[in-house]
Parts: C-alpha cells; sequence; structure tokens
C-alpha cells in the first residue's frame, strides 16, 4: 500500500494519492443488523467509522449511563481525588429509595463498602444502588456528580449528550445521547485508562454480600477477543449495547440501540463487530513517534517544527482492495512560537476511497522556543531573500 501526503493550512484542498488498483471491486456486505435502528461500528485503532446508522440521533441509554459514571470514576482516581480502597456508607434514604430497585448488588442498610466494589457492581451487574452510593460518596451528593459526569462529557467532545443521574434510571427524557457519543466516551476510556479498563471492565460475575449475579454482556466470552462493555434496557429505550473487542492490536467499538428484545440485541452486537474483524485489514502507514511532515512556525527559533503522533497511524481496508489513500497535514498557520514538544498543533485528514474521511490530531515533536534578537534578524534577512 502507498499513498502522498502533503503539508497544507487549514482549509486547503487535500491532494489525492495515486491510483492503487482494484478500485472497481465491490466493497464488504453490509453486517445483519436489521433490527438495530442505531448501529454504529469504530476501528478505535485508526478512527474510522466502519458502519452507522443514525447514530446522530438522540435515545434513551437506560444503563450504558453507568459507563460515564465509570468513566468519570477513573479520571478522578488519575486526579488522586478517588481511591479504590476507599470506603463509603450508604445514607438511610439512599437505601430506602435505591434497596433492589432495578439491578442491584443488594447492599445493606449499614453497608460499608469499597469503591472497587461499587465500581465492579456497576459495570459487571450494572447496580443502580451501587452508581448512587458511589456518586454521592465521591462528590458528596448526585446533584454534584451528575455536574461533573456532564462537564466530563464536554470536556471529550460528547457534542450531543446530557446525563440527569447517575445510573440511567428514567428521568423523563433529561438523560439522552447519541451513539457517536458513546464512541467518543468508549475510546476515551480505553485510551486513557487501559489498565483500570482491564480491571473493572468485562468480567463474567460479580459476587458480593454472598450474592454471585452474571454480566448480561452479549459478547464478552462469545466473541474473540470481546471485553465489554455495558447493556441498558428499559421499556421506553428499548434493548441497548457498548461493546468493544480487541485481536491482534486492533480494536473495535461498536453500539446497537432501539433493538425490540434481548435476543435480537445480543444477535446484532455480535454480528457487527465479526463483521468488522473479518471484513477489513487493518494496516500500519505510519508507525508510533515517527516524523509525519512538518508545519511552518513564526517568530521561533527555527522556522518549522516536526509532526508526530504517538500513537501512529494506521488504516483499515476493505479486504481484497487496494483502495486509493490521501493524507493532508492541516493547521491555522503559521504557528506561533513557544511550542512545547507533545503539543497538539495540527490535524492529519485520511482519506480512504469509498469510506468515510477521519482525522487524527498531530502533535509537536520537539521544542520551539521563541526566537533571539539575533534569530530574528537572521529570519527577516532569510524571508527577505525567499
Amino acid at each position: 500500500m502507498s499513498y502522498r501526503l502533503t503539508s497544507l493550512a487549514v482549509l486547503a484542498t487535500v491532494l489525492v494519492a495515486a491510483p492503487l488498483g482494484a478500485r472497481d471491486n465491490p466493497g464488504p456486505a453490509i453486517p445483519s443488523v436489521e433490527d438495530a435502528p442505531i448501529a454504529y461500528l469504530l476501528d478505535s485503532s485508526s478512527g474510522q467509522v466502519l458502519f452507522e446508522r443514525d447514530i446522530d440521533r438522540r435515545f434513551m441509554p437506560a444503563s450504558i449511563t453507568k459507563v460515564m459514571t465509570t468513566f468519570l470514576a477513573f479520571e478522578w482516581m488519575e486526579e488522586g481525588r478517588l481511591f479504590p480502597q476507599q470506603v463509603f456508607g450508604i445514607r438511610p434514604e439512599t437505601f430506602r429509595q435505591w434497596s433492589r430497585k432495578g439491578s442491584t448488588m443488594f447492599l445493606s442498610a449499614d453497608a460499608r463498602v469499597t469503591v472497587d466494589d461499587l465500581l465492579h457492581g456497576v459495570t459487571t451487574v450494572s447496580a443502580n444502588d451501587g452508581a448512587v452510593v458511589l456518586a454521592e460518596g465521591a462528590a458528596g451528593s448526585v446533584e454534584d456528580w451528575v455536574a461533573a459526569m456532564n462537564a466530563k462529557a464536554r470536556e471529550i467532545g460528547m457534542a450531543d449528550s446530557r446525563f440527569g443521574n447517575p445510573n440511567g434510571w428514567m428521568d423523563e427524557g433529561r438523560t439522552f445521547v447519541t451513539a457517536r457519543d458513546l464512541g467518543t466516551l468508549a475510546q476515551a476510556m480505553v485510551t486513557r485508562h487501559p489498565s483500570k479498563y482491564r480491571h473493572f471492565v468485562g468480567a463474567r460475575e460479580f459476587e458480593y454480600n454472598g450474592i454471585t449475579q452474571s454480566n448480561h454482556d452479549p459478547i464478552s466470552g462469545v466473541v474473540r477477543g470481546a471485553d465489554g462493555i455495558k447493556t441498558g434496557f428499559t421499556n421506553q429505550a428499548g434493548f441497548g449495547f457498548l461493546g468493544s473487542a480487541q485481536r491482534d492490536g486492533r480494536r473495535l467499538i461498536m453500539v446497537v440501540a432501539g433493538s425490540p428484545g434481548g435476543r435480537v440485541r445480543a444477535y446484532a452486537s455480535r454480528s457487527l463487530v465479526e463483521w468488522g474483524f473479518e471484513a477489513f485489514d487493518s494496516r500500519t502507514l505510519i508507525d508510533p513517534d515517527e516524523r509525519v511532515a512538518s508545519a511552518r512556525v513564526q517568530g521561533g527559533g527555527a522556522s518549522e517544527v516536526g509532526l508526530t503522533t504517538p500513537r501512529g497511524i494506521r488504516v483499515s481496508v476493505p479486504k481484497g482492495r487496494e483502495p486509493q489513500i490521501s493524507l493532508s497535514v492541516r493547521y491555522e498557520g503559521p504557528l506561533r512560537a513557544p511550542i512545547a514538544k507533545g503539543e497538539h498543533v495540527a490535524e492529519l485528514l485520511v482519506t480512504v476511497t469509498g469510506m468515510p474521511s477521519y482525522r487524527v490530531p498531530l502533535v509537536a515533536r520537539e521544542e520551539v522556543l521563541e526566537a533571539t534578537v539575533i534569530q530574528r534578524v537572521f529570519n527577516a534577512f532569510r524571508s527577505w531573500l525567499t
């Protein structure tokens, strides 16, 4: 596979790569997801959308809401605001409201429970009581926790979602998401917190208070490489699932929502993720930390800065095809010094014929300090000559 790359300022036209042949071959067959009105398959390793159906339509996520609660807990652990062995009690009013209400981890009225157990209860058995106790213990109140959930959602780019509670219980439509936003959330969770993800997500069962319950995840233990994430169901929302699987270093994230039953949700989920692995090949275009291109710099000790991406750049292409690929660097330039090493300064637009384009953030490969007086004189003279 080959491609051509050009470095351009923002709003410039993309340069199309040279033809690579086999362009007339039909694309991958459509996956069997007829019973999923909303369906989304994202290649997390590349950032490509492999399949989409109504992914910007708002819907009630039900217990998939708990993924946002889990992610916020991971973030607070990373910041030192929350600790796995921290112990919380349950307030009497919380016990009265949430004891055995819907999915539960059977917290007792005098429970003293660790954050580790609460999170496993939330991720494995969808504990409504556990989510509320975690929210109150960590933030002081459900309201403050929900405010933090919404702030975090905005921070990571969930542009069309809102949370009204920590567990997804019916709240007259105050909680809503889109499949695109759930993909963003799952991507943030697995990339920012891989060790926490492995520890807390995807367990097949959970035992607490002498009671063992199974996970209802429809793909873990069934689809090779599957490791979560969360189901959801209410009468209003129907059956939904946000899931992920990894094979040979390639991770897929998928959403199905609005299915009329648990069995058809399971079938659609398994079909979608298996199709993603079987219908596409994943290839490396640029290795991690390899220099991708350069960007012009104004007012710096150097006239340009190298651009790279810590994760490298991969691309998924339909099996049996060699599509055209074009790469274009875009930035608002010239960049102004100083520029810190690792600072996000540009984007790489990747275009694969017949598939949606996608963007990869690019960072500065080295530091560029502000120019000294002598360097400014030299830069001005060089600019005059050119």
